[in-house]
């Protein structure tokens, strides 16, 4: 049974990918795993491969949980998909999707970032 973590994850990138779809985004997967990591939604945008990292968060700031070794981690994993896909020639870039809700699990924020993540 899923913890009430993960209910809300699933939640979140549920609503994420609904946005990113409205969009215009097309999404190719879904957590995708690998021994380095889980990428959360991979999808096409505007010619682009896109690597979307998805944070749910109660009343506070998702985006806080972004750091940097995070950021390194996102890297590290788009790479080894590319690698992996024989693709490292495709454009690429790494979004974020920001869920936000307050204390009473209504949604305050669905924010789409392009390329929240650097290379």
């Amino acid at each position: 049974m899923p913890t009430r973590r993960q209910q809300l994850g699933k939640w979140g990138e549920d609503i994420a990918a609904r946005r990113l779809v409205e969009l215009g985004y097309d999404i190719v997967a879904r957590n995708w795993r690998c021994a380095a990591g889980e990428l959360d939604i991979i999808a096409r945008h505007r010619g682009e491969l896109v690597f979307v990292e998805v944070k749910t968060r109660w009343g506070g700031p998702p985006e806080e949980s972004i750091g940097p070794a995070k950021q390194i981690k996102l890297v590290e994993l788009a790479r080894k998909y590319l690698q992996l896909k024989g693709v490292e020639e495709q454009p690429w870039r790494i979004d974020a999707v920001l869920v936000e809700l307050d204390g009473d699990g209504h949604l305050v924020r669905l924010e789409v970032i392009e390329s929240a993540v650097g290379e």
